[in-house]
């Protein structure tokens, strides 16, 4: 039998930690309910900032036997995290472990499910019928991640036009633009006065905090009606969803589809990433190794390839705390990308003001 590793990003709100510790148990309980799927135990673990790091999930599952795992990495916009962190921290977990042979699953991606919570989402909002909805998403310096928010706001508007909405757009909170004040400015430009803002995130955090913010104040600079529909949040559906990624992947090698992933394609601008050396990612209980290795092409991980990849964009907020120490690497990255927890208000589209939960 195999092993279920839920993998989360991590976040300094406990809350949002917390939402996702009791999704893993909820998978846990789903997965008992189809014996089918031949699922030995279920555990989740983070990439940085919040406990328990993927060692210590790893490990847990290791000492009740498993020797297979499926990895599941719970994003929704698949950049460095899910191209280069999970995989390369999964070869490290190998390397601990003889013997382990783990299978990557793909993201959730932009997913029927995900879209039709989306949707749920929409129905649930207290405001009336609104002329336009802005989807927002967590942002990033990977323009292949950034394209699928894009075709999010797509598709949903596609499935939500005969209610009457006129505009799907969609916007970052953090890195890329058009930002929350961007977009909403282009929707009052457009003739929209009633605005749901939908965030494209699963749990609680510092960034879904700052989507409230952020659309209340240009809200009412602008003197528009703008709400917050609720996060898609810890529920069956989403659940199932990851257990269909399991035994996705739990048959056999998955293919994902890297046409636009810059660490194969020079994309004209990124072109210095094709190839770019890669290292696991820092957790405060787990600080990476110095190992570098160069990016694979292949996003499938299997059992047969110790490849440890890492997307050059993601700088450590915790690292701004920690010295390096005995083993640990300092962190040197060309592009800078901050954690999803970052307060830099010098970054585009965010406020820099502190969460009012």
């Amino acid at each position: 039998m195999t092993a279920l590793l839920i993998i989360g990003h991590g976040t300094r709100d406990e809350a949002g930690a917390q939402e996702f510790r009791r999704f893993a148990e909820r998978v846990g309980r789903r997965a008992a309910e189809r014996p089918e799927l031949s699922v030995r135990a279920v555990a989740g673990g983070f990439i940085e900032l919040s406990p328990p790091p993927i060692k210590e999930a790893v490990a847990g599952l290791v000492a009740t036997g498993t020797r297979e795992m499926v990895a599941v990495p719970l994003i929704l916009l698949a950049a460095g995290h899910a191209k280069g962190d999970i995989p390369a921290a999964l070869a490290r977990e190998r390397d601990r472990h003889p013997g382990l042979r783990t299978r990557y699953a793909r993201p959730l991606g932009v997913h029927p499910v995900i879209l039709s919570l989306l949707r749920e989402r929409l129905a649930a909002c207290p405001q009336p019928r609104p002329d336009a909805v802005l989807l927002v998403g967590r942002g990033t310096t990977d323009p292949d991640a950034n394209a699928d928010l894009y075709r999010a706001a797509r598709l949903l508007w596609e499935t939500t036009r005969e209610a009457g909405i006129d505009f799907v757009e969609p916007a970052f909170v953090s890195l890329a633009r058009p930002s929350v004040r961007e977009a909403l400015e282009r929707l009052h430009r457009l003739g929209a006065r009633r605005i749901t803002v939908l965030p494209y995130f699963l749990f609680p955090g510092i960034l879904p905090d700052r989507i409230v913010e952020q659309s209340a104040d240009t809200a009412a600079e602008l003197g528009i009606d703008a709400v917050v529909a609720g996060l898609i949040g810890d529920c069956d559906a989403l659940a199932d969803l990851v257990l269909e990624r399991y035994a996705e992947a739990a048959r056999g090698p998955v293919a994902v589809n890297c046409d636009a992933c810059v660490y194969r394609i020079a994309l004209p601008g990124f072109e210095q990433r094709v190839g770019a050396v890669q290292r696991p990612h820092d957790h405060p209980d787990d600080p990476a190794h110095q190992l570098t290795h160069p990016h694979h092409p292949q996003h499938d991980e299997s059992e047969a390839g110790h490849i440890h990849r890492h997307s050059h964009e993601h700088a450590h907020e915790h690292a701004h705390e920690t010295a390096a120490g005995p083993g640990r690497a300092p962190v040197v990255r060309p592009e800078p990308e901050r954690s999803d927890q970052s307060n830099d208000s010098r970054l585009p589209g965010h406020a820099g003001a502190p969460s009012v939960r």
